[in-house]
C-alpha cells in the first residue's frame, strides 16, 4: 500500500476504521494466508477472535515466528487454521512435533525477502503504539518482518495498545496503510529474568575478559547474556547492534557502559529489531531516541554487521561436535526453537574488523550426566551454525578457539573446555575418528 499524507483529519479516519476484534477477524476468508509478528507484536485479541470462528473457515494458513497465544494450536484446528512456525516457542512446540503445525527453516535476516518472494499475505495483523498527530503508529517492540508483511498484505489490522511503547527508527505504519483498528489496553507479556547460575557466571567472566572497551555487542536471551551484561557494567564506550533488546542491555545503557560513541555505523544509537523482558524494558524504550528499531533484513544482515568494527556476537547452543558444528535449536529431531539470528551474527562478526563470535554452552546437561561437547551431533539434530562459521566456543571451563584451526586442533581445543569427567571418552572417540 502507498502512504497517503495530507492535511486530512486523521482522528476521523481512525474512528472510521475502528472495530471490534470479532469484526476484524471477519475479514479472514477460507484459504487466506495470514502473517503476524513475533512475541509481543502478536495481536492477541485478533488471534483469539480468529480462533473463536475457526469452524467457519477452511485452509487458513498463519505464518509467524515465536507465537504467544495458544488458541489454535490444537489437533481440531488443523483443517481450519494451520500454522507455519518460523521459530517454535512453548506455545507451538508440541503442535509442530505432532504435525498439527509445520516448521519453516530460515535465517531470521531472510524472512522479509521470503515474504516478498515466496509467501502470500492476504491479512497482516500487528500490535502498534497509539497514533500520533501525523497519522503514524509504530511497530513498537516487534519490528522484525512486520513492515514487510504490512506492505504485502491485502488487508491490514492493527491492535492499538497504549501500553505499547512508541519507538524510534524505521518502524512506522501510517493510518492510510491500515484497514481495521482494534483497541486493546492490556499489559504486554513480560518474561521473567532467569537467575544467573554459577556456570553462567563463569562463562560471563570469560567473555567479559575478551570484550574490550569500544566493542559493539549482540546478545541473545538467557542466563549467559545476563551474566555477560553484569560483568560489563564497568566497561566504556560499548555499542549495541542486536536483534534483541533485553533487560541486560537496558542495564548497560543506564550504567553508562553503552553510549555507542565508537560504532562505525549508526553511531550514537542502540539498534534492535525486537524486544523481550520486563516492563522496565518497555518503559525505558518509550520515546527513547537512543534506541532505534529497524527491520530484521537490516539489523541481521551479515554484510551490515560486518561493517561494524569490533563487533562481538554472543549466542547459546545445545550441543557442539568435535568439528565445531553447533546444534542450537533441536534435541535430535524435536524442534525446540529455530535458527533465529545466530548464524547471521556469527557470519557478520567474522566479517567485522576486530570482530569476534562466541557460542556458549554449559559443559554438561541433565545434572552433569550428559556432555554438551560430543564426538558427533545427535541423529537428526539440526546444524544451526556450521563449522565454517564458528569462531569461539565457551564453557565454564574456558574458551576454545576454532576459527582458522585444523580439524585436529579444533578437537583438542574443544576437549580442553569439556567437563573433565568426559574428556577421556571424547579423546578416545576423537582417536577412532582420526581427529587426534
Amino acid at each position: 500500500m502507498n502512504v497517503v499524507l495530507s492535511t486530512r483529519n486523521y482522528e476521523k479516519e481512525y474512528q472510521g476504521k475502528l472495530c471490534s476484534p470479532r469484526e476484524a477477524a471477519s475479514v479472514v476468508k477460507s484459504g487466506d494466508h495470514l502473517c503476524f509478528p513475533l512475541g509481543v507484536g502478536e495481536p492477541t485479541l485478533l488471534v483469539r477472535a480468529l480462533a473463536a470462528r475457526k469452524r467457519e473457515l477452511e485452509g487458513v494458513v498463519v505464518n509467524q515466528q515465536h507465537h504467544i497465544t495458544p488458541d489454535y494450536f490444537t489437533e481440531d484446528s488443523v483443517p481450519h487454521i494451520k500454522v507455519n512456525a518460523w521459530f517454535t516457542s512453548h506455545v507451538s512446540r508440541e503442535a509442530v512435533q505432532k504435525g498439527w503445525a509445520d516448521f519453516v527453516p530460515n535465517h531470521f535476516s531472510e524472512v522479509p525477502r521470503l515474504l516478498r518472494e515466496y509467501w502470500p499475505v492476504d491479512v497482516a495483523g500487528t500490535v502498534v503504539s497509539p497514533m500520533d498527530e501525523h497519522g503514524f503508529f509504530t511497530c513498537s517492540l516487534s519490528v522484525g518482518y512486520t513492515m514487510e508483511a504490512v506492505k504485502k498484505a491485502g488487508k491490514v489490522v492493527v491492535q492499538v495498545n497504549p501500553q505499547a511503547p512508541r519507538t524510534h527508527g524505521n518502524c512506522h505504519i501510517h493510518i492510510s496503510e491500515v484497514d481495521h483498528i482494534i483497541e486493546c489496553d492490556e499489559p504486554l507479556q513480560e518474561l521473567k529474568i532467569p537467575e544467573i547460575s554459577p556456570v553462567e557466571e563463569a562463562i560471563g567472566g570469560y567473555l567479559a575478559e575478551m570484550i574490550p572497551d569500544g566493542s559493539t555487542l549482540q546478545l541473545g536471551w538467557g542466563g549467559v547474556p545476563n551474566a555477560v551484561c553484569k560483568a560489563l557494567l564497568r566497561k566504556k564506550d560499548l555499542g549495541i547492534h542486536t536483534e534483541l533488546i533485553s533487560n541486560g542491555i537496558v542495564d548497560l545503557m543506564i550504567a553508562g557502559a553503552v553510549n555507542n560513541s565508537r560504532k562505525t555505523i549508526n553511531r550514537g544509537k542502540s539498534l534492535g529489531t525486537f524486544a523481550l523482558g520486563t516492563k522496565r524494558v518497555f518503559e525505558f524504550m518509550n520515546e527513547n531516541p537512543m534506541i532505534e528499531m529497524h527491520p530484521v533484513d537490516y539489523v541481521n544482515d551479515p554484510y551490515v554487521i560486518g561493517q561494524i568494527d569490533n563487533m562481538v556476537a554472543i549466542n547459546a547452543t545445545i550441543q557442539v561436535d568435535l568439528l565445531g558444528q553447533c546444534c542450537s535449536e533441536s534435541f535430535g529431531h524435536l524442534q525446540w526453537s529455530g535458527t533465529g539470528g545466530q548464524a547471521d551474527f556469527a557470519r557478520g562478526a567474522n566479517r567485522s574488523r576486530g570482530g569476534k563470535a562466541f557460542i556458549c554452552t554449559a559443559a554438561t546437561a541433565k545434572n552433569g550426566t550428559v556432555s554438551c561437547i560430543v564426538p558427533t551431533l545427535a541423529p537428526s539434530a539440526s546444524v544451526t551454525t556450521s563449522k565454517n562459521d564458528v569462531d569461539h566456543v565457551v564453557t565454564e571451563f574456558g574458551v576454545a578457539k576454532l576459527r582458522g584451526q585444523t580439524a585436529r586442533q579444533r578437537a583438542i581445543n574443544l576437549i580442553n573446555v569439556a567437563h573433565p569427567d568426559f574428556r577421556g571418552e571424547l579423546m578416545e572417540a576423537a582417536r577412532k575418528m582420526n581427529r587426534i
